[in-house]
C-alpha cells in the first residue's frame, strides 16, 4: 500500500491526463482552472487507499476517485455562488474570475462529467457505484439547502447543525470510501463499516474546517477567514457561544449575526471575543476529536490487517491537526 503522498501523486498526475481543454473553451476553461487549484485531495486519496486496503490494486479505482473530486469541486463551484465568496484556495473563485452564467454552466458539466466517469465500471460494481452516488448527490444538495436555510433562522440547534454537516460533507468522505471497498468486491458488512469510519471523519474534518475558518491563519487556510461569521452562518462554534455565553454577550452575538456591514473586520473581531470567552473554541477541539475517536472505533470492526488499520488511524490524525 502507497502513503498518502504517492496517492495524491497518482491521483494529480491521472487528473491532469483526464481533464483536458475542450470546445467551447468558456465552458472547460473553468473546469481545468477549478480542478488545478489544489486542495487537499482528501476524498480521491480514500477511494485509492480504501481499494488497496480491501485487495484490489489502486488503478481500478481511479475513475472513481475522479468522479467523487470532479463532484466535491462542481459543489463547490456552486457553493461559492450562493456565498458570494471571493477566494478558494486562495485564489479567485470561478463566478468571479469569469461570470455568474458561466459558474452556473461549467458546474452543470462537472456534475454529468462525474457520472460519466463511472460508466468505466461493469455490471455490478457500476450499479452499487451508481446508486451510491445519486444517494450522496442528493444528501449533498439536502446539506446545503439546510445550510442555507439556517441562516435565516434563529432556533438552530446543534443535532441540526450535525446533522446538515453529515449531508454537506460527511457522507461525500463516506461515500469516497466505500466506493473503493465496492470496487474491491469487498463484503457489504467491511463496506458499510468504512463509510461510518468516512462519515465520522468527515464530521471532524467539518468542525476542524469551521474552527479554521474563524481562527486559522489566511495564507495556509486558502479561504476568506471569518467568511462563516460575514455570512452569519450558525456554525457549530455560533451555537456552542450561544449554549455558554452571558445574556449579554448572547444577545449581542444575535444581533451581530443579523447584520452585514461593509466592512466586516471589527463584527469578525467582536464575534472571535464572544467566541473566546464562551471557551468554544477548546470545546470545538473536543468535539473533533470526540468524532475521529468514532471513527477510530468503527476500525476494530473491519476485516483488514492491524498495519492498515494503523495507516487509516494516521490519516485521521493528520486530518484533526490540519490548518489547512
Amino acid at each position: 500500500m502507497a502513503n498518502i503522498a504517492q496517492y495524491r501523486e497518482i491521483f494529480i498526475k491521472y487528473l491532469e491526463e483526464k481533464i483536458v481543454l475542450n470546445e467551447p473553451k468558456n465552458l472547460y476553461e473553468p473546469i481545468v482552472y477549478i480542478l488545478q487549484l489544489g486542495g487537499k485531495r482528501l476524498r480521491p486519496v480514500l477511494t485509492l487507499m480504501t481499494a488497496e486496503i480491501f485487495g484490489t490494486t489502486h488503478k481500478k479505482a481511479l475513475d472513481a476517485a475522479l468522479a467523487v473530486e470532479v463532484f466535491h469541486n462542481f459543489s463547490l463551484v456552486h457553493d461559492d455562488i450562493m456565498d458570494e465568496a471571493p477566494l478558494r484556495r486562495g485564489k479567485t473563485t470561478v463566478h468571479e474570475k469569469w461570470d455568474l452564467n458561466t459558474g452556473i454552466l461549467s458546474g452543470d458539466a462537472m456534475l454529468i462529467l462525474a457520472y460519466q466517469l463511472f460508466e468505466n465500471y461493469e455490471g455490478e460494481t457500476f450499479k452499487a457505484l451508481a446508486e451510491l452516488f445519486s444517494k450522496t448527490a442528493i444528501e449533498v444538495c439536502e446539506g446545503q439547502q439546510y445550510d442555507v436555510d439556517f441562516e435565516v433562522r434563529n432556533d438552530v440547534t446543534i443535532p441540526e447543525y450535525l446533522k446538515m454537516i453529515e449531508y454537506k460533507t460527511a457522507v461525500l468522505v463516506g461515500a469516497a470510501m466505500k466506493m473503493g471497498a465496492i470496487i474491491a468486491k469487498t463484503s457489504a458488512k467491511d463496506a458499510e463499516g468504512i463509510y461510518d469510519f468516512g462519515r465520522y471523519l468527515g464530521l471532524a474534518f467539518q468542525l476542524q474546517d469551521d474552527y479554521l475558518d474563524a481562527y486559522g491563519d489566511p495564507k495556509t487556510f486558502g479561504k476568506q477567514v471569518g467568511g462563516d461569521i460575514i455570512e452569519n452562518k450558525k456554525t457549530y462554534l455560533y451555537l456552542k457561544a450561544l449554549q455558554n455565553s452571558s445574556e449579554t454577550n448572547k444577545e449581542k452575538l444575535m444581533q451581530l449575526f443579523t447584520e452585514k456591514p461593509e466592512d466586516a473586520t471589527e463584527k469578525i473581531e467582536t464575534v472571535k471575543t464572544i467566541f473566546n470567552e464562551a471557551n468554544v473554541p477548546e470545546t470545538m477541539k473536543n468535539a473533533i476529536s470526540e468524532f475521529t475517536m468514532k471513527a477510530f472505533q468503527v476500525l476494530e470492526t473491519l476485516n483488514i490487517k492491524d498495519q492498515e488499520k494503523q495507516s487509516l488511524i494516521a490519516f485521521g490524525k493528520q486530518l484533526m491537526n490540519r490548518t489547512v
